[in-house]
C-alpha cells in the first residue's frame, strides 16, 4: 500500500499543501495523512502514518523537507520505516523520484538530506551575519513585543480586581509577560 504524508509548517501556506496532496494522488497513494504544524512539533498524523505501515508498504511524501529536520531525524524516521518493512518514497528531489527499499535510493537519500542540513546551517549564518551587519547600521531593531503593546490593557485589568490567570486568558500572554506589562 502507499500511504501519502503532506506537511506545511503554517496554516496560510495553502498552495504548497494543495500542490503535495495533487502529488501524492497522483502517485497513486491510497490513504493520506496531512497536518499543517512546524518541523519541531509534534507531529500526530506523521506518527500515524508511520503506525499504519505493513511489510512491503511505502511512506511517500513529496518533497524531503516535508519530512525531516534534519540527518539524524532523517535517520530515526528511516530506521521506524524499515522496522516494519516498509519503504520511503520521496517525489520531487530534482528530476528523480527516490525508493529507499533500492540501494541506490537509500545513497542518494542519505546525500540529499546531508546537504539539505548542509544548506540551511549555512542560510543560518548568513541571517545572523545579516542581523549583526543590520544592528550595526542602526537599521535591525528586533521584533517588536507583542505582549508590552498590551501593558495598559493589564494594568486596567488589575486595577479593576481581575484576577491574574484571567488577565492571561483574556490577553493570550505568559506569566511573565503579564510581569513585565506592570513594571512598564
Amino acid at each position: 500500500m502507499l500511504i501519502g504524508y503532506a506537511r506545511t509548517s503554517t496554516t496560510d501556506q495553502h498552495a504548497g499543501f494543495e500542490a503535495q496532496l495533487v502529488e501524492l494522488k497522483a502517485y497513486g497513494c491510497e490513504r493520506m495523512y496531512q497536518e499543517q504544524v512546524s518541523a519541531v512539533a509534534s507531529r500526530q498524523e506523521l506518527e500515524r502514518a508511520i503506525d499504519m505501515l505493513r511489510e512491503g508498504d511505502k511512506l511517500v511524501v513529496a518533497k524531503l523537507d516535508r519530512l525531516a529536520r534534519n540527518v539524524m531525524h532523517m535517520g530515526e524516521l528511516l530506521q521506524q520505516i524499515e522496522a516494519k518493512g516498509a519503504g520511503l518514497v520521496i517525489l520531487s528531489l530534482g528530476s528523480e523520484t527516490v525508493d529507499t527499499s533500492t540501494a541506490t535510493g537509500k545513497l542518494i537519500l542519505n546525500m540529499m538530506v546531508s546537504v539539505a542540513q548542509f544548506e540551511r546551517e549555512m542560510m543560518k549564518e548568513r541571517q545572523v551575519e545579516g542581523i549583526k551587519r543590520a544592528q550595526a547600521e542602526g537599521k535591525y531593531k528586533g521584533r517588536v513585543p507583542k505582549a508590552m503593546n498590551q501593558a495598559d490593557k493589564v494594568k486596567a485589568l488589575v486595577a479593576a480586581g481581575v484576577d491574574r490567570v484571567k488577565i492571561q486568558e483574556q490577553l493570550g500572554m505568559s506569566k511573565a509577560s503579564y510581569y513585565r506589562c506592570l513594571k512598564v
